[in-house]
């Protein structure tokens, strides 16, 4: 991956069980205490809303996200290290929020690292408020570190005639 990446061309699509390894493998870049290989399957296999980012052919990024009973959850969003601060999370975020509304979802929820300032400031800058913590969620070289809760509302995007995309392909059953 080079530097040049927010020059390319880049797409959406769901994300299928033959790419795990190479999600697998961003996730292990992006995280001392990554997702397996099975937590993806998984997602997969119960039907969560799971997108990945291409650019040109390789994955650079993904999301997973449940939505059910008028709420999606962004479950996982990561972007390669190498990736990072190019805009590619705010697109696959942005994305997720757009599926989220095509299924009737009013509000989106996420927890994140208390301590990724980078992520807490998107997630800001995109509508998100903090709401609570989840004491001692993610686990540290010593110790557990808090995930901070945060959410927003999907109404106001439907009051501003904030529209998901004409049509977003059909995901993997």
């Amino acid at each position: 991956m080079s530097a040049a990446l927010q020059d390319l061309d880049f797409a959406f699509r769901p994300m299928r069980e033959v790419d795990v390894p190479s999600v697998t493998l961003v996730e292990k870049a992006a995280y001392p205490y990554p997702w397996t290989e099975g937590i993806f399957r998984d997602c997969l296999r119960v039907g969560y809303s799971c997108w990945v980012l291409v650019v040109p052919k390789d994955i650079v990024g993904y999301g997973v996200m449940s939505v059910a009973a008028g709420e999606c959850h962004i479950l996982n969003l990561t972007v390669h290290p190498r990736a990072q601060r190019q805009g590619f999370g705010r697109k696959i975020l942005r994305r997720l929020l757009a599926v989220g509304r095509s299924r009737d979802a009013d509000t989106a929820f996420l927890e994140v690292r208390a301590s990724n300032r980078s992520a807490r400031a998107l997630y800001a800058l995109e509508g998100f408020c903090e709401t609570g913590k989840r004491r001692g969620y993610y686990p540290l070289a010593e110790g557990r570190e808090d995930a901070v809760i945060m959410a927003r509302s999907l109404e106001y995007d439907r009051a501003q005639h904030v529209a998901p995309p004409r049509r977003l392909p059909r995901e993997p059953r």
